[in-house]
């Protein structure tokens, strides 16, 4: 059975990668939590404040920058080229019909020309059912990337802020629908490259070779990254 500490671990785990809930409401839960127990325990001492020490990161950024990320969207490219090549050629076979019928077309019966255009139609459905299919199979799969590599660098987040204690994390990398939106940040602050830099050491994954295209990041269904305004 799970122990209360590993469940609330996991709980704040889900919180912070998915970013759900808005800071706001977790301040006001917070001051309402605190209020709630001054008001039941009114002769209980006075305990000495914390000093805030407040950083940012890029959380989305960070994941697709480590090495462990890099590597395995560059491995889902290589599994999905024969897709994408399939694609290129079905596309290329539906221009040919279609150029070989406008050269045609009034050298062809009614029934001809009726005939050809309901095979490129037909072709171009397959095209379309196809190429969404391998689309969203894709972003399944980049998504099982992330959501991986994501739970595995907000461990060493957490360890990290711990030891460098900070009291707060802000996510910088919201969207104008998710909560926090950073307006400002020291670049002092922003701890994004040091966890980037500590996850690839903890995980022993080599950068991607020299010569090799660095992959762009997916972006997750649940925000895009957007940089830290400074």
């Amino acid at each position: 059975m799970r122990s209360n500490a590993d469940s609330h671990k996991g709980t704040s785990k889900e919180f912070f990668i998915q970013m759900k809930h808005s800071l706001a409401l977790v301040f006001t839960l917070a001051s309402g939590i605190a209020l709630s127990a001054a008001a039941q325990t009114p002769s209980a001492p006075a305990t000495t404040a914390v000093p805030a020490k407040v950083a940012v990161i890029a959380f989305q950024s960070a994941v697709g920058a480590t090495n462990e990320f890099q590597r395995n969207f560059a491995d889902l490219q290589k599994k999905y080229e024969p897709k994408r090549t399939q694609l290129t050629a079905l596309a290329s076979e539906i221009d040919g019909l279609e150029k070989q019928l406008q050269a045609q077309g009034d050298k062809l019966s009614d029934a001809e020309r009726a005939s050809r255009a309901k095979v490129i139609e037909d072709k171009k459905k397959q095209a379309q059912r196809f190429a969404e299919d391998a689309q969203n199979d894709l972003q399944g799969e980049m998504q099982e990337i992330y959501n991986g590599v994501a739970g595995k660098v907000y461990d060493t987040l957490a360890k990290y802020a711990q030891q460098q204690g900070y009291t707060l994390v802000v996510d910088g990398s919201g969207s104008q629908q998710q909560a926090p939106v950073v307006l400002f940040a020291s670049p002092s602050t922003d701890i994004t490259k040091a966890i980037i830099d500590a996850y690839n050491v903890s995980s022993g994954v080599p950068p991607p070779p020299p010569a090799a295209a660095t992959p762009q990041a997916p972006t997750p269904k649940s925000a895009a990254p957007k940089p830290v305004a400074h």
